[in-house]
């Protein structure tokens, strides 16, 4: 398994969202083995590296772009982008179309569980 796929378990307290390899691996919170999540790091919406996103109150990961929500079990977009480019705001036709594009083509999935001290991203 390569170094890049595995970061220290230190690092990824509940509700934080981080970078391994091609991966954006989180941990959704304090309960069971399932806390831990691991899916392919582009944003289907405009390509915001969602390693740098965030976790919502529902265990979704949102992207630090334009707040598209993902359901890391399913990689499905939940929920389209509030805005484009640089604006920030209702744009209700594109974000369902953009919505619709992302059910399809959802993120790839992988199981991230704890090794060790280390989180690691399994096929």
């Amino acid at each position: 398994m390569p170094e890049s796929d595995r970061l220290p378990a230190a690092d990824l307290p509940p509700g934080t969202v981080r970078r391994a390899g091609d991966w954006a691996v989180g941990n959704r919170g304090p309960a069971g083995d399932d806390r831990y999540f691991a899916v392919s790091r582009r944003c289907r919406h405009q390509l915001a590296d969602l390693a740098e996103g965030s976790i919502d109150a529902d265990g979704c990961l949102v992207c630090p772009w334009h707040q598209s929500r993902y359901d890391v079990r399913t990689g499905e977009m939940v929920e389209g982008p509030k805005g484009f480019l640089g604006y920030h705001g209702p744009t209700p036709v594109y974000t369902q179309l953009v919505q619709l594009l992302g059910r399809i083509a959802r993120l790839r999935v992988r199981r991230a569980v704890r090794r060790g001290d280390d989180v690691v991203v399994r096929e």
